[in-house]
């Protein structure tokens, strides 16, 4: 009778050992958590993004991704909706966003540990893995004794949401079975500037369109929330850039974002922002600069434009210079931050690189390396965007392990 271990109660893991178990084999999990699956609660914030209807390769990057389809496809989509479909799992559908239908990404975790249960897979929590050796069998040295298996499977997740050593253990035993590591970063992360004026704008939220640039030519752009904070900007549409700003950064490129805090008016250049401001002017008049754009934007926010853009709060329109108006224009519609930097692992949603898929069996993810040794999950250097995409190829890679370990016998 095999004996698998899966390092790792997370995502990919649970996915993995469900699948595996069948009556020819015995399935561990080894998790360093209390319970299997904490991670998962944090998703989504507490609902649970567990999925996108708009599965595709263009939304993960990666220093080589070009085997990436294997893995990212309508046959593998496929798999995993029937999967949690088999668990009872009904989704509530929101702009192609999968959550669970009562909201909460309890629902998830749930689901995952019952099956797993059901199944005969056994949990074994509060085990933290130091080292794994490899003879005839693989032999992993925990806080809570050694155990033995015949195929061991990592899925110990990575350095995101709780910096620390423990988080570095799947690193470690890759890179002591001869794998390369991409080396690894903060990734869906929040990002810093240097300006003196981000005390001011502290705590404002709105919508807005950011543009990414590196090097001075446009590489992506987002448009949605934009938090405001005292380092720097954050919000969804900052995660959704930080992946490309985060390497680049790191590769010494320069990187900025512009924001359009107009875009939702569909002002994208300096003719529609003045048509703009003379038929708001013209229709609420007599009103200082800042009161036209009551309503429009968080006054803090206006205030500190204007200032920005070294405009008397108590000017009308009409008094406004040529240099004012195009001060007013590039500040509005696109506002500079040179980003000089992002914030670590602890308030970052991923890790930045990881195992080259290059390394692996891209049909079954057994190491190139070490024969019986599996990998899955956000050990990877594959990284997605916001909107369930990571989660996606955690589930996906756990699925396609399991099913080709559930498949083997004695």
């Amino acid at each position: 009778m095999n004996k698998i271990i899966v390092i790792g109660g997370g995502a990919s893991g649970l996915v993995a050992a469900i699948n595996a178990k069948n009556d020819n084999n015995e399935v561990i999990i080894l998790e360093k958590n209390s319970v299997c699956g904490k991670k998962i609660l944090v998703t989504g914030a507490g609902k649970c993004n567990y999925f996108n209807e708009d599965l595709s390769t263009k939304y993960y990057s990666g220093l080589d991704i070009t085997n990436l389809d294997k893995i990212i496809n309508k046959n593998n989509k496929k798999l995993v909706l029937d999967f949690f479909d088999s668990l009872g799992i009904i989704p509530r559908i929101k702009n192609g966003y999968y959550y669970p239908y009562s909201n909460q990404a309890v629902s998830i975790q749930n689901a995952l540990i019952l099956e797993a249960k059901a199944k005969g897979v056994k949990l074994i929590h509060d085990v933290i893995v130091k080292d794994v050796k490899y003879t005839d069998k693989f032999t992993i040295l925990t806080n809570n004794g050694n155990y033995e298996s015949d195929i061991l499977v990592l899925a110990t997740g990575s350095r995101a949401f709780n910096d620390n050593e423990e988080n570095d253990i799947g690193y470690k035993i890759l890179r002591k079975f001869n794998h390369n590591i991409v080396k690894t970063l903060p990734g869906l992360v929040q990002l810093k500037g240097n300006e003196t004026y981000f005390k001011e704008w502290s705590g404002i939220r709105t919508d807005a369109k950011l543009t990414l640039f590196i090097d001075g030519k446009k590489v992506d752009e987002e448009t949605g929330e934009l938090q405001l904070t005292n380092y720097g900007i954050s919000g969804i549409c900052v995660l959704g850039l930080s992946n490309l700003a985060v390497r680049a950064l790191n590769n010494n490129k320069k990187v900025n974002i512009t924001i359009n805090f107009l875009d939702f008016l569909k002002i994208n250049n300096k003719e529609d922002f003045i048509n703009f401001l003379i038929e708001r002017n013209n229709k609420i008049n007599n009103r200082k600069i800042g009161e036209l754009f009551d309503s429009l934007l968080n006054y803090k926010l206006t205030n500190l434009i204007l200032k920005l853009s070294k405009i008397n709060l108590n000017s009308k329109y009409e008094e406004l210079n040529n240099n004012m108006i195009n001060n007013l224009y590039n500040n509005m519609i696109n506002f500079n931050i040179d980003i000089t930097g992002y914030n670590g692992f602890k308030e970052a949603q991923i890790s930045l690189g990881g195992l080259p898929l290059n390394e692996v069996n891209i049909n079954t993810l057994e190491s190139l390396k070490q024969h019986n040794l599996y990998i899955c999950g956000e050990l990877y250097d594959v990284n997605g965007k916001c909107g369930g995409y990571n989660l996606a190829f955690s589930w996906i890679t756990g699925l396609i392990v399991g099913n080709y370990l559930g498949g083997l016998n004695d």
